[in-house]
């Protein structure tokens, strides 16, 4: 029987006094790949930032539990150092802090115990080499004057340094072409075992042509309204969202 990593519960959110999310139900266990799709507005990227506890969302019902243990209303950080960690639509530009410096500062504050620069180094070096990126970027500002193929790649890049217990990937295929979803989804692979599991958000079904999901969720106005395989996925591909929009 799989281990439970993350458990939500009836979970009702709302940003700026609207209500976005209206009672989402979702248990990822460890060893597991779902996928959370929907039009634009449906609350998507409002799931991933409810999990994190960012401030800017309010939750007003609900429970959140990772491992057991109620996270509902853990400063983000605590919830980092848990091992919950999260990619952005648009990651931040970062002008006089390399790619090094904050990967190593990163590492030591998620694990707590200071970072050999020569090894770190070489590790670095390693997944850059696997996900088709300049070795030189290590030393650059983080993301200043990176592509936004570049950019997406370093999130990867994090994820797979940081190692953690549930990976979050908002819209980490958006803009992209073919070859960078690939890389993308390499590096996907390369972090996916068994005792942990992946959260991807999306609105389209690019980055699953090359990866294995075991659960596809379609969320429409703040319900998760079917679950389904990636035979769902493939369904979304072919005929859209719009059999969905009357069931929220």
């Amino acid at each position: 029987m799989k281990e439970t990593l993350i458990e939500i519960k009836d979970l009702c959110v709302k940003a700026e006094e609207k209500e976005i999310l209206k009672g989402i139900n979702l248990n990822i266990n460890k060893g597991e790949i779902h996928v959370i799709m929907g039009p634009n507005g449906s609350g998507k990227t409002t799931t991933a930032n409810a999990i994190l506890n960012n401030p800017a969302y309010t939750k007003t019902k609900g429970t959140i539990k990772f491992e057991g243990t109620d996270i509902t209303n853990s400063k983000t950080d605590e919830i980092a150092r848990k091992g919950v960690f999260m990619s952005f639509q648009l990651p931040e530009e970062i002008p006089g802090v390399s790619v090094t410096n904050f990967l190593k500062y990163a590492k030591n504050k998620v694990t707590g115990e200071p970072v050999k620069i020569f090894k770190f180094k070489q590790e670095l070096k390693g997944y850059m080499e696997e996900l088709n990126m300049n070795s030189n970027n290590i030393e650059r500002s983080l993301n200043v004057g990176f592509s936004g193929g570049e950019k997406k790649k370093n999130e990867i890049l994090q994820m797979l340094v940081l190692n953690p217990k549930l990976a979050i990937l908002d819209e980490t295929d958006s803009g992209l072409d073919v070859d960078a979803i690939k890389t993308v989804s390499k590096g996907i692979e390369m972090f996916k075992n068994d005792d942990n599991a992946i959260l991807i958000i999306t609105h389209n079904t690019k980055i699953l042509h090359s990866l294995k999901v075991d659960y596809v969720h379609v969320l429409v106005n703040g319900k998760i309204v079917k679950t389904g395989g990636q035979e769902l996925a493939n369904e979304i591909e072919a005929n859209g969202y719009e059999q969905y929009k009357h069931k929220a």
